[in-house]
């Protein structure tokens, strides 16, 4: 990457990513201690991390029309003010609804993270180097899922959770200032577009069928991802792996390690394979089915690969980011904030579904003992999500038969009108 694009355009939106992972995943760390100073069971823990998620959602389609008319810098600063502001709400609250609604503030203020900068990087470096610079994009969410991890759990025995929630809410003030002040605008070569004109670009995206083909697998990985990477691996080290809470959070460390290593070197391997005549989207649906085989063997409790199986869940997770930049190669570079914010609307929508759902199946096995779970209820919250990926995968491939067919039908029932209206 170019120095100066790297140090202006790239570094600041890489730290606003950091930061929102750190949210992502930091639940996962300090699970134990809300659990007993609120007084959680399993359902009310997935609903308050996973609020995270649904309010992420809720801006995405604004969000994609925002990005395209009035560039990443400003939405992306302005939003992460809201993300301090619902720290420091998280912090200082005392009861499930209160840490709710900080959640959600949090959720909506960094919505933007990816998003923006992934458009940033569509304005301001080659297409070419698209799946490379996503790649180090998505590296510096595996550096802030890394930092929630055993550093969390460090500052955990210095402060509490509150304190590191305080913390937080300084860092987001902060980045939002960094990038007001430091991201450059790009010049616009065409004027922008009417409402009406970004809308149709909206209506594009949700009627293509090259979307439809590929967005299934892409949320259901990505959203069994983020759910059990964003909140219940950390329960399940200790409750199935039988770790205590410094050795589940050095494995939590090793896994975010293994998503940077996962988001730098897929993102590398695409970009060589797409040279040499391999398309995004190939290589984005080789690595998902991977995915998969490594969360069967996780299903399935090989307690004695455990660590290893997690460390490949990391790495191979990140797959489904590859799907962005295939997606985005298939519209014009003027819709590629509704191309990405509308797969992530779905991402995120199923992510919010899946880890609450998956903390009430874990809780219909009671155990007794307050902040733990059976793994019996790991078992079973954590196959189905894999079912739907499986599902997700063969839609994949079946999607074309299918489209093809019904391209065949309305061409046949087309020729029947044009032939009635000859007769």
């Amino acid at each position: 990457m170019p120095l100066n694009k790297t140090v202006s355009v790239f570094l600041p939106f890489a730290l606003g990513y950091f930061l929102s992972y750190i949210f992502r995943v930091v639940n996962a760390v300090i699970a134990p201690d809300l659990v007993i100073d609120l007084n959680l069971n399993s359902s009310q823990l997935g609903l308050l991390t996973s609020v995270y998620f649904i309010s992420f959602a809720s801006s995405q389609l604004a969000l994609g029309l925002l990005l395209d008319r009035f560039g990443p810098r400003i939405i992306n600063s302005i939003l992460l003010i809201f993300a301090g502001m619902g720290a420091l709400i998280f912090a200082q609250s005392h009861s499930l609804t209160g840490v709710i609604i900080g959640r959600a503030f949090i959720g909506f203020g960094v919505s933007a993270c990816l998003m923006a900068a992934l458009k940033a990087y569509v304005l301001w470096f080659p297409k070419k180097m698209w799946p490379r610079i996503n790649g180090f994009q998505m590296a510096a969410g595996g550096l802030g899922a890394l930092a929630a991890t055993s550093p969390v759990a460090w500052l955990l025995q210095v402060t509490d959770w509150r304190g590191v929630f305080m913390g937080l809410a300084g860092l987001c003030f902060f980045v939002s200032a960094v990038l007001w002040k430091v991201v450059p605008e790009k010049a616009r070569s065409t004027a922008p577009e009417s409402l009406g004109e970004q809308l149709k670009g909206v209506k594009q995206i949700f009627t293509s069928r090259d979307f439809w083909r590929t967005a299934p697998v892409t949320t259901m990985s990505q959203a069994g991802l983020l759910s059990i990477q964003g909140l219940w691996v950390g329960p399940w080290l200790k409750d199935v792996g039988g770790m205590d809470s410094m050795s589940g959070a050095a494995l939590l460390s090793g896994i975010a390690l293994s998503m940077m290593a996962g988001f730098i070197g897929l993102g590398y391997l695409a970009e060589r394979l797409n040279q040499r005549g391999i398309p995004i989207l190939t290589t984005a649906i080789s690595g998902m089915a991977v995915f998969m085989v490594i969360q069967g063997f996780i299903v399935l409790e090989v307690i004695t690969l455990a660590p290893f199986l997690w460390l490949l869940f990391g790495f191979f997770g990140t797959s489904g980011i590859l799907a962005y930049a295939g997606l985005s190669r298939q519209f014009s570079s003027q819709l590629s904030g509704r191309v990405t914010t509308a797969i992530n609307l779905l991402v995120f929508l199923t992510a919010f579904a899946a880890q609450w759902a998956m903390g009430a199946i874990i809780n219909l096995w009671e155990t007794g003992v307050q902040g733990s779970y059976a793994p019996a209820g790991y078992q079973a919250a954590f196959c189905l999500m894999l079912i739907f990926q499986v599902l997700g995968l063969l839609w994949f491939f079946i999607a074309p038969v299918i489209f093809k067919r019904q391209i065949g039908q309305s061409g046949d029932t087309a020729h029947e009108m044009r032939s009635s209206g000859k007769s």
